[in-house]
């Protein structure tokens, strides 16, 4: 079971709390356990909304599968101490991930994650984090940015959206599908390839039929899935299905499945798999096979 620990600040957003500890409690309760706790500096943490919350001031002990998540707060800049910044940082170092929601990109920022990485942050507040730290490579009017580990957001609703992203990265898909179905999340959120991940990207379409096709291949998107076996799922037509999902969604269902595929691929290296282990976890026949369409994703023409 892994960790999930919200680092409060005074003044803290009560939505960029809640809608990742929303995220993460739903997943337990679908079956993809995780303890959540929450720590401060102080025992009682304001809020900006009036709803006073209770922290702990004594952190538990990590490994690299736990998270670190800290929330956005309003107002002047509320530094966390040195001692709760060299946590963010030997988290980070021990091969754990960092998130910040919206202004907690500033703590981040304080801990020295975001030198040299891709980040973003609320667009009222881009520029300030772009001037306070000069060697981060601050991403404007992004959903949310992942580097290395270190994930930051643009705050509010879209806390819940990178909670979806982790949900995804660590259980898979078809995980992060139930859980968004179960809260009721549909709505399309725009940004980049490298930024949103398909799961919300490709599904907000109404189409009953294309939404059991994609559930069907989030589950089973290492396999090999002929469109015969896809028909044969919905009582369709081969050629009705891929009419259907290309309407819906803009693609095939095998572009759709090799989406999702590069979408973990990318996880588990970054987490230091090799390219020809992510790429036999995945249903790639070969690491060759994913190179290739990592270069053509990564290229002008493959986005």
């Amino acid at each position: 079971m892994s960790r999930v620990v919200f680092l409060l600040i005074p003044q803290a957003h009560l939505l960029d709390v809640a809608g990742p500890a929303q995220v993460f409690s739903a997943a337990d309760d679908l079956g993809h356990p995780h303890t959540l706790t929450y720590v401060g500096e102080s025992t009682e943490i304001a809020t900006v909304q009036g709803l006073p919350l209770r922290a702990e001031t004594t952190w538990p002990a990590l490994t690299p599968d736990d998270l670190i998540i800290v929330p956005g707060w309003r107002g002047p800049a509320r530094p966390a101490g040195a001692a709760t910044l060299r946590r963010l940082r030997d988290h980070h170092a021990a091969g754990g991930t960092v998130a910040g929601v919206c202004a907690g990109a500033d703590a981040l920022g304080r801990a020295g994650l975001l030198d040299g990485r891709r980040c973003t942050t609320h667009h009222s507040v881009q520029d300030e984090l772009a001037r306070l730290y000069p060697r981060a490579h601050v991403v404007r009017d992004a959903l949310y940015v992942e580097d290395d580990r270190i994930v930051t957001s643009a705050g509010v609703a879209s806390g819940i959206d990178v909670a979806l992203h982790l949900i995804t990265t660590r259980h898979g898909p078809y995980a992060a599908g139930q859980v968004a179905r179960a809260m009721l999340v549909h709505t399309r959120r725009d940004g980049t390839a490298e930024q949103v991940s398909p799961l919300l990207r490709w599904r907000s379409h109404v189409d009953a039929t294309v939404h059991r096709i994609q559930d069907l291949i989030e589950t089973r998107f290492t396999e090999r899935l002929p469109l015969s076996l896809l028909a044969e799922a919905t009582g369709c037509s081969e050629r009705t299905v891929t009419r259907l999902f290309t309407r819906a969604t803009g693609r095939t269902p095998l572009a759709y499945q090799t989406a999702l595929r590069l979408e973990r691929a990318e996880h588990l290296l970054a987490r230091g798999a090799t390219a020809e282990a992510a790429a036999r976890e995945v249903g790639f026949t070969d690491a060759r096979t994913l190179r290739r369409l990592r270069a053509r994703t990564a290229s002008p023409a493959g986005r």
